[in-house]
Order: C-alpha cells, then structure tokens, then sequence
C-alpha cells in the first residue's frame, strides 16, 4: 500500500470578542528608538499605520486570558467540526511564540506546554496523545501542519491536531508604534490519514535565515526608558528589513512548493498567507505573478483578514481557513479539488509555504 492523503479533517478558531480601534490608540504616549516622542500627533501616526498596514481594528483577548485558553477553545471548535473524539488524537502541537503570560506582567510562562494545557482542558484521558510545543515565528502552524503530514505519512499518527494561539496583546512595548500591527486569537486543525480521500497535502517549502536576519524580529526594552526598571521585554521589529527580507524570499519559496507539487500558478486557486502587513502581501503577491511572467487577480487569490483581525501571528492562517470553510469570509469559498497554499514569514527568519488540495 502507499502511502496515505493527509486531510484537514476538523477546523476551529478562537476570535476573541473584545474590539480595539485604531481610534484607541490616541491617547497612546509613542516613542521613537532613541527615547524620543515623535514630531508627529498621534492621529498622523495612526492614519500613516493604517494607509501601510491596511488594519483598522484587531481583537484582544479578555482580561486574564491566556493563550491556553484560546487554543483549548479552538481546540473544542475542531473536534466538534469532525467526526473524531479527542481521545483519538495521536498528538497536539501547539505553535506560539510566548507561551501563556503571566497577569499583571509579560513574563512568559511555558511549563507545562501549552500543548499539554490544552490536553488538560480538554480532558483527554488516552495517555498515547503525545503533546509537544513548537516555536517557529509566525509560521509556526504552518510548520506544525507539516510535522504533522509527516508524522501521518510514516504511519507514526492517524490524527494531528495542530494549534496555532497567541496572545500578542500582552508582550507588546504599549509606547511602540509597532504595539498596533499585534493582535490575539487561535486557530486549531486536525490532519488525519485517508486511505481513500483524493486530495489532502501535496508539498512544503521551508527555510530559516539566522545571519544577519536574527535581529530583524526579537525581544528588546521598551522605548519609554522609564519602563525598562521593571526588566520587561517586548516585541521589537525591523519593519523595512522585514519587508524587503519578505519581498524578496516569500514568493520563491511558494513557486518551490508549487513546484514540488508539479503545479503552475494557474493551478492555484488560493493562497492563505500570514497576515502581517497588507502592502507587503501584496507585493509578494505580485512577485510571485512576476516569477510566473503572468498577473491575476490578487483580491479573489489572496482573501485579507488583517483589517479587522490585526497580526494574529500564527493564529493568522488557521483562523482564516476557518472562516472560509465556515462560509465566514465573504467572497471567498473553497471547493473540492481547489488547491491552496499556506504561506508564512516571521521571527528566525522562518519562511514556510505548503500546498493542499481540497478533498
């Protein structure tokens, strides 16, 4: 027999319900690297973000909420949505970058895993779901989803459950304009075996670059100098090497996975890519037309979520696949025989792309 298809068997997500605006952050006392107040009011700033970014909201978690506790929520979403009971999972992996965080502070709190928390909350008694922990950047659920195929495909699982939460809202420096691309929220898949299904996962593309590109995401101090007493330690990101690093690398390794999968874009009816800034995806997008020596119509390829979700981190992707299949996202469905990719940049810097077919 050869090998089985992996498909996406369950989805579920975690959008937490609390609203923040644009408009929230007028208020908000921003500082430059150097310590300094910026020359410009805060509404110049906030309208600059947004013509850039593309957001206009994004959701935090509830006060005293952790990133557990939106996975586990996810989590409950995904089971419900197939047909498997949870004790049937072979394993949990749980993709976040900072843990559960502790109240009234940011340090970071990940033990036990979050991976083992959701199994916890879930109340799985089968000691054979094995849970682990993986820390990728923001595209760690991309990556777990690989993992996950590769698992099932050497027969070592039968069902995965991938969980991308984040709670970024809580590690943000609030005097860092940055503080308004990072939002909160969970997305939670299961990938199981089908000895009959046509279809399922088709290709991966990766890479990590750690020279130079260590610094262009990584904690650091607050640029209110005041707040750096406390030894806090917040997102810290470089946003124009981020983009250039993005524009640059994103779209080869998407035409890698295409290719792996003896695809043309042609052949691509989606693509979910993590959604850090809306101009950066589609200039990657575009890129990626350009690599092809072709143009199409990036609106109904590439569905957006970032102007009302914000930057989810790995929660992004999930989240979004949830909603489509849902029939949540206007204007965009999936059909059987679609093939999709998942594309991701973030902290390392990690890239990853892999493409799926609908079964």
């Amino acid at each position: 027999m050869g090998m089985p298809s992996v498909i996406i068997s369950g989805v579920g997500s975690c959008i937490p319900t609390r609203i923040v605006k644009n408009e929230d952050f007028l208020e908000a006392e921003f500082f430059q690297e150097n310590g300094e107040r910026f020359p410009d009011p805060n509404d110049v700033i906030i309208r600059k973000f947004e013509k850039i970014t593309g957001i206009k909201e994004r959701r935090y978690a509830e006060p005293g909420q952790k990133a557990s506790d939106l996975g586990a929520i996810a989590a409950k979403n995904a089971i419900e949505d197939s047909n498997i009971d949870a004790n049937d999972l072979d394993y949990i992996i749980f993709a976040h970058n900072f843990g559960d965080m502790q109240k009234d502070n940011n340090r970071i709190d990940m033990m036990p895993s979050l991976a083992a928390r959701v199994k916890g909350h879930l109340g799985i008694t089968n000691a054979s779901t094995t849970c682990y922990d993986i820390i990728f950047g923001c595209p760690g659920w991309v990556q777990g989803a690989i993992q996950a195929t590769q698992m099932i495909r050497c027969g070592d699982a039968k069902n995965v459950m991938v969980i991308g939460g984040e709670t970024l809202s809580q590690t943000v420096d609030p005097h860092d304009r940055d503080s308004m691309i990072f939002a909160d929220g969970a997305g939670a898949t299961i990938f199981s075996a089908s000895e009959t299904a046509k279809g399922g996962y088709i290709s991966q593309c990766s890479r990590t670059d750690a020279n130079e590109e260590l610094c262009y995401l990584a904690m650091g101090p607050s640029f209110n100098e005041s707040l750096n007493d406390h030894g806090g330690s917040y997102i810290k990101m470089k946003g124009r090497k981020i983009y250039e690093y993005a524009l640059t690398n994103v779209a080869e390794a998407m035409k890698c996975a295409i290719e792996k999968a003896g695809l043309e874009l042609k052949d691509i009816n989606k693509i979910l890519i993590h959604q850090a800034n809306e101009k950066m995806d589609e200039a990657i997008l575009h890129k990626l037309f350009k690599l092809y020596g072709t143009m199409g119509d990036s609106k109904a390829l590439m569905p957006m979520t970032i102007q009302t979700l914000g930057n989810s981190s790995v929660a992004t992707i999930p989240t979004m696949l949830d909603m489509i299949l849902k029939g949540k996202l206007e204007g965009h469905k999936l059909n059987s025989g679609d093939n999709i990719i998942f594309a991701s940049v973030g902290a390392g810097m990690h890239i990853n792309a892999m493409v799926y077919q609908m079964p």
